[in-house]
């Protein structure tokens, strides 16, 4: 797990370079300098993920594969080159595992309505935790309500932890799914998924994490992991809005139905039968997002330029002194406390609404994200309508993480 390790950021990482990388960081809000703490809804990107997208419109725009002409051969090149990027960025064995989708969401989707549909049953049960997203939980949710499954859900304790426990008591012979997430978004809570996948595999289960908030952090190896999928989202990898990754062990992957009918994922159409495209184009129906997964790649690039280590250890500094600086504000609750966090700090202002306060710390050009964050049910639990969550990357600085606080003790002034 990544740990809190260092209250400064470490001698290796020159935070003034990387920040003369993201040019959106550079301006004022409100007559404030920026201060973006919203990274758990997206990320910035840096300069050369914005020239990968302008020079595939301005020289490769084409659409790929079958084209006749040297602009769909570029184009065709950079796009087959990003899918071997992102597998050798999870470690997978297979380039044909990786399956270009939307995002997050519809990774999740492809897997409920091809593998789910398939394999789950009346009288089955599916596992998911209660601090899951809502994609995470509603394609699950319908599949099970539209079979006769069983949904069940692992509990969370106070600190926001999930129960191993319990989880181990859910799990039975009849569990065909486990689909959990990596790094809760709302609570920045790690899950122990290595430990998950193994106990799933135990009982014949299969397992998705939901990496979204994961990928961005720390260096994640599917192989070692040995999960059967794992998702995530180009735009919070400091990548384009609007592509997604699937991945997916071969062999689940061959024997999965298409999810979507069109062009690219068919080999041969008759009207008295059509057979299907080889992986991964049996699940990419149409034109793809072909710029998405180029500007995804040159995020990769990007980050791989850096001390992975150097930045986590940075962004585990962030969350020290949030921590800190939290602790010394009577009228703060924390809203999950784990152990093992990633750099997200959910709160409260006691007597203040969530959205009352991240109005007020943006006329103070701090941005954060306020509400349920898309998790419902975990603040069902907690008993409240929702938090205001700061989220910390490592473009960001220990003065940004003052400038919150500081910016915090003026809001209480007009609130409470």
């Amino acid at each position: 797990m990544i740990e809190a390790v260092a209250q400064e950021a470490p001698v290796t990482l020159d935070l003034d370079k990387i920040r003369k990388d993201f040019p959106i960081l550079h301006q004022q809000v409100n007559g404030h300098p920026l201060v973006y703490l919203d990274n758990a809804a997206t990320t910035h990107k840096p300069q050369m993920v914005i020239d990968a997208l302008a020079d595939y419109y301005s020289v490769n725009n084409s659409n790929v594969h079958r084209g006749a002409h040297a602009l769909s051969d570029r184009a065709t090149q950079d796009f087959e080159n990003a899918r071997g990027k992102v597998q050798n960025f999870l470690s997978a064995r297979f380039s044909e595992e990786i399956i270009w989708t939307r995002g997050t969401t519809e990774s999740i989707n492809l897997v409920a309505q091809t593998y789910g549909s398939e394999h789950v049953k009346a009288g089955d049960n599916v596992i998911i935790t209660a601090m899951e997203h809502h994609s995470n939980i509603v394609p699950w949710q319908m599949l099970c309500e539209r079979v006769g499954a069983e949904l069940r859900v692992i509990p969370v304790n106070d600190a926001g932890e999930m129960a191993f426990d319990g989880f181990l008591e859910l799990l039975d012979e009849n569990t065909k799914f486990v689909s959990v997430v990596h790094v809760s978004n709302a609570l920045g809570s790690i899950n122990p998924v290595k430990e998950i996948i193994a106990e799933a595999h135990k009982v014949g289960a299969k397992v998705l994490v939901d990496g979204a908030q994961a990928v961005a952090h720390w260096e994640v190896d599917v192989t070692d992991l040995d999960c059967d999928f794992y998702v995530f989202s180009g735009h919070k990898l400091f990548g384009p809005t609007g592509i997604g990754v699937l991945y997916g062990k071969k062999a689940l992957l061959e024997a999965m139905p298409p999810y979507q009918f069109g062009g690219e994922m068919i080999e041969q159409v008759s009207f008295s039968g059509t057979t299907f495209n080889k992986l991964p184009y049996k699940y990419e129906a149409g034109t793809p997002n072909i710029a998405g997964a180029i500007g995804l790649a040159a995020a990769i690039d990007y980050l791989s330029g850096l001390d992975r280590h150097a930045l986590a250890a940075h962004e585990d500094a962030l969350l020290e002194r949030a921590k800190q600086r939290a602790a010394e504000i009577p009228e703060i609750q924390l809203v999950g406390t784990a152990k093992n966090k990633a750099s997200v700090l959910s709160f409260l202002i006691k007597g203040a609404h969530p959205h009352d306060v991240g109005t007020l710390l943006d006329q103070q050009g701090v941005a954060v994200r306020t509400g349920h964050h898309c998790a419902m049910p975990i603040m069902e639990q907690y008993c409240i309508p929702g938090t205001v969550r700061a989220s910390f990357t490592f473009y960001n600085t220990l003065e940004e993480v003052d400038a919150l606080f500081d910016a915090i003790n003026k809001v209480k002034m007009f609130l409470l």
